[in-house]
């Protein structure tokens, strides 16, 4: 039996273009279903908004993301949780980096960590908390 765990993020309006630009930063291929797709008793005038999106991309990423619809209570983040990437190809996870932390905000920047690995945490322009670490220590799995 195969048992996956997902982040799953929800934003107000902007999961269209936020699971558009993390596709843009890891790749992949992402799936968009909108509340107009199916009959779900949302507001017509939302009928646009995503009711779920996946991204999935090399090496096993999965994202998730909705529209929270504007009958449901919306809790932005950053709170109590953040995505972590990290792997051992720095070059790569550099990348990364860059992608998540353009017009977002840089809490620590990319940069060789005293445990030895590559580091950096941002909160990204749709507001979600990253951390990206890169160098071999991080995969302690």
């Amino acid at each position: 039996m195969t048992v996956n765990l997902n982040p799953y993020l929800n934003f107000r309006g902007t999961a269209a273009e936020a699971m558009t630009h993390y596709q843009s930063v890891f790749g992949g291929t992402l799936t968009l279903s909108r509340f107009g797709d199916f009959p779900m008793g949302t507001d017509a005038s939302e009928n646009d908004l995503i009711m779920h999106s996946q991204l999935v991309a090399p090496g096993g990423l999965v994202l998730m993301g909705a529209d929270v619809p504007s009958a449901m209570e919306f809790n932005p983040a950053p709170g109590n949780v953040s995505c972590s990437v990290s792997g051992d190809d720095v070059d790569q996870l550099r990348g990364y980096w860059e992608g998540l932390s353009a017009g977002g905000t840089v809490t620590a920047p990319f940069d060789k960590a005293p445990w030895g690995d590559w580091f950096g945490m941002c909160v990204d322009r749709f507001g979600i908390s990253w951390l990206v670490n890169g160098g071999g220590t991080a995969d302690v799995g």
